[in-house]
């Protein structure tokens, strides 16, 4: 900031550009509103069908949120334009006070050009001598004491402008297309962001010798203040650079090479981990070039050996640690997952050999607990388990292609799955016993590949429906574990992901256990009109799972021995039986929807297949109990029990039904419609004979067990339809009921009876 453009600025540019901001800022909170209230919802509250239920959906509601994002990126440029103007405004005024003081000193302040400036006294004659007799020692403290106030006063403004640039800067880069969510209140709290990643990546770059324990602390402290921040974790990321991040962590990790650290911080160690890869995650999102850059040299580093002292390391076993935590960019996370396996493939020789054995005397990369970070596989399928549209790319991609020896190519899901020779691995915590955390990783990957949202969490209004990549993912675990029962029973640990993802596709189980044709275009009409009527009975939105009715009976054998894979097929068996009744019982579904024009076949197509699901499962759970698994019936019980705690009293759109079948608004079928309060009553029931159940001490023996699964089967069968046949006035509400029970208990045994015929070498004891 020179004197000139300081002492002689004129604001009004600048006044008016606040003016328009601040105009601008308020229309974009309207239309923020009216695209979430009006757009949005009605969006989520639509009928979808094909196509519009997979893009349409969810391109308006990423439209909508951009709203939100211009919205809030208005609001921060705003703030630090006012606070800018607000400030050079102050310097401009100490510095025209300045130069008027000056003037009454007699002395003159002169511009001397390429932003300079001069001090100068004016000498008189009729001044007196002081009594030195140096007629111009007090001027020229004068001279000095204005010169070094005004330098002060341009210097500030300097800086006031530098960082509102910079920031700005920032802010406009961080996104190359929509628009940044970076929010801040004020031009400084911005600024200080990004002096912190500096200072940060400053400590990071160090020598690990020199690394002191306060620098740990410094270190940790601000990444944990500071990890959500795009700003600062852009920043950050840029200064240290990929190749300083990886030998960063290689070498504070290890306690051989950073033994101060690791024995007064070992126990906050992980914590360190978990802040570094937020931060890392956070600036993956930046579409600046500098970030585009860093995830490339990432990606080209990761077969080769980091910067770590002790040396040994491969850049995809250090990084890997690092994505476990945080949402990291998707299409980083695909070119790195590529990259990955083509090392995994060449260190493997094609998946014949384990790779990446831990020896004892090999540092620990994860600090987080569980495995020892030394296989990449692990940490980057927890990375894929945050990452729904990474994951499902990942799965459906060749680990080996079709060409030469190979005939078919083999999946990157079939290669994991089935065919990896995983190494074993220890706990990183020292803890006694194997670590099973990349099966279970891998688990937790494919529910968010297979179900389109984050593995552990719920899907949402906003969760799309499923894409062909997700319904074929799906179909490929379906038949796996059909094929070999204990890839999933020999890792029960795994079934809690998969029965999820089974309960997100139970329009698509029902419809296979009805056996009927579903490509009945070569059939006679008979075939045809009986699909059809299927389709209606269990409509789903996006892409369909095409299953056998074998494969899938197989399945739910396996998940159905698992307290927690039971608990999450049962309940949202049960949920979507409700929600199926009050989707078909509803009076004003539109004639051309329903699949039968008689109720009461409808009523007992809906009870039967939803107990063949159930006696399935039944028959899973009693060989867990009866089995070698040894399994507790009060575990089942109370893994049911607990589904409660996600649906908080209430009947969410995604328990058990996932974004498969929404029923449409305009038919008044939707969650919390008229009906609503049959689903939610019979779950009521539900949950509460299963937290009595789980409180006894031994359960019941093996066929009282069967008898009393089939009981209660029929008794919340039969509550769903009366509840919702008497919200909806049906005049025959006891007629319904009986056809609901009646059918359900017919399919629960029919469930057993055909899992006896498909899977008798599964079950113990027949």
């Amino acid at each position: 900031m020179d004197f000139n453009a300081l002492y002689h600025a004129n604001f009004k540019l600048l006044d008016d550009a606040v003016s328009d901001w601040s105009t601008l800022v308020k229309h974009l909170a309207d239309l923020k509103k009216d695209a979430e209230d009006n757009l949005h919802k009605a969006a989520n509250g639509a009928d979808w069908a094909g196509v519009n239920a997979q893009v349409s959906k969810q391109f308006i509601g990423k439209t909508a949120g951009e709203f939100g994002d211009a919205h809030t990126q208005a609001t921060t440029i705003y703030k630090i334009l006012l606070d800018t103007r607000d400030e050079l405004k102050t310097f401009h005024q100490q510095l025209t006070d300045a130069v008027s003081r000056g003037q009454k000193k007699n002395l003159t302040v002169v511009d001397a050009g390429g932003g300079k400036f001069t001090v100068m006294g004016n000498t008189r004659p009729d001044w007196g001598s002081d009594p030195s007799g140096n007629k111009s020692a007090t001027n020229q403290k004068d001279v000095d004491d204005l010169r070094d106030e005004i330098q002060g006063i341009l210097s500030k403004a300097t800086e006031s402008d530098n960082s509102a640039k910079d920031v700005l800067t920032a802010i406009v880069d961080q996104a190359r297309m929509g628009f940044s969510d970076a929010s801040y209140t004020d031009r400084d709290s911005a600024a200080a962001a990004v002096k912190e990643a500096d200072e940060l990546a400053k400590l990071a770059k160090k020598n690990i010798d020199d690394l002191s324990v306060k620098d740990f602390d410094r270190l940790n402290a601000g990444l944990k203040k500071y990890h959500d921040d795009p700003l600062f974790s852009e920043r950050f990321a840029k200064d240290l650079g990929p190749d300083k991040t990886l030998s960063f962590w290689a070498n504070v990790s290890d306690p051989q090479v950073a033994w101060d650290v690791n024995h007064e911080r070992r126990d906050q160690l992980g914590e360190l981990q978990k802040n570094l890869g937020l931060t890392l995650a956070t600036a993956s999102q930046s579409d600046t070039a500098d970030m585009t850059e860093w995830k490339r040299r990432m990606v080209d580093i990761g077969d080769q050996e980091v910067g770590g002292k002790r040396g040994g390391l491969l850049g995809f076993q250090v990084m890997s640690n690092l994505m476990r935590v945080g949402d990291y960019d998707d299409d980083f996370m695909k070119q790195y997952g590529k990259s990955l396996m083509e090392t995994e493939r060449k260190f493997t020789h094609d998946g014949k050999h384990t790779a990446w054995q831990r020896m004892g005397f090999s540092p620990y990369l994860n600090h987080m607990k569980g495995d020892s970070g030394f296989d990449p596989l692990s940490g980057y399928l927890k990375g894929l388990s945050n990452n729904p549209g990474a994951a499902t790319d990942f799965f459906n991609d060749d680990f080996i292609p079709k060409d030469g020896d190979h005939k078919n190519a083999v999946s990157n899901f079939k290669y994991l799955f089935e065919d990896r020779h995983w190494p074993h691995e220890s706990n990183s915590d020292l803890s006694r016993g194997e670590s099973t955390d990349g099966r279970n990783n891998l688990a937790s990957a494919l529910e968010a590949a297979a179900t389109g949202h984050p593995a552990g969490e719920q899907p949402t209004a906003d969760t799309p429906t499923h894409t062909p990549g997700q319904a074929k993912l799906f179909e490929s675990i379906v038949s796996s574990i059909s094929d070999d029962n204990g890839r999933l029973t020999d890792h029960g640990y795994m079934s809690d992901s998969i029965g999820q993802i089974a309960s997100e596709y139970l329009p698509d189980i029902d419809r296979a256990m009805t056996d009927v044709d579903q490509h009945p275009e070569k059939g006679d009409a008979d075939d045809r009109a009986a699909w059809d009527r299927i389709q209606k009975l269990y409509p789903v939105q996006g892409a369909e799972a095409e299953l056998d009715r074998r494969e899938a009976t197989r399945f739910l054998f396996a998940v159905g021995q698992d307290p927690k894979g039971y608990a999450a097929v049962e309940v949202g068996q049960k949920n979507y039986m409700g929600k199926l009744m009050e989707y078909h019982l509803n009076p004003d579904l539109p004639e051309s929807e329903r699949p039968h024009h008689d109720l009461e076949l409808t009523v007992r197509d809906i009870g039967r297949h939803s107990g063949q699901v159930s006696g399935t499962l039944a028959m899973g759970r009693n060989e867990a109990v009866a089995g070698p698994a040894e399994a507790e019936d009060k575990d089942f019980d109370h893994s049911v029990a607990q589904w409660k705690n996600f649906i908080s009293g209430t009947v969410g759109t995604g328990v058990g039904v996932g974004t498969s079948f929404i029923a449409s608004p305009a038919v008044g079928a939707g969650v919390g419609g008229a009906a609503g309060t049959g689903t939610s009553m019979m779950l009521e029931e539900l949950f509460k004979d299963a937290e009595g159940d789980a409180k006894e001490k031994a359960g019941p023996k093996m066929g009282e067990n069967w008898q009393f699964g089939n009981a209660n089967n029929m008794k919340y069968t039969r509550k769903a339809a009366f509840d919702t046949a008497t919200a909806y006035h049906i005049a025959n509400t006891d007629d319904v009921a009986s056809w609901a029970e009646d059918s359900s208990s017919k399919g629960f045994l029919e469930g057993g009876n055909y899992m006896q015929q498909v899977g008798p070498e599964l079950i113990t004891d027949i």
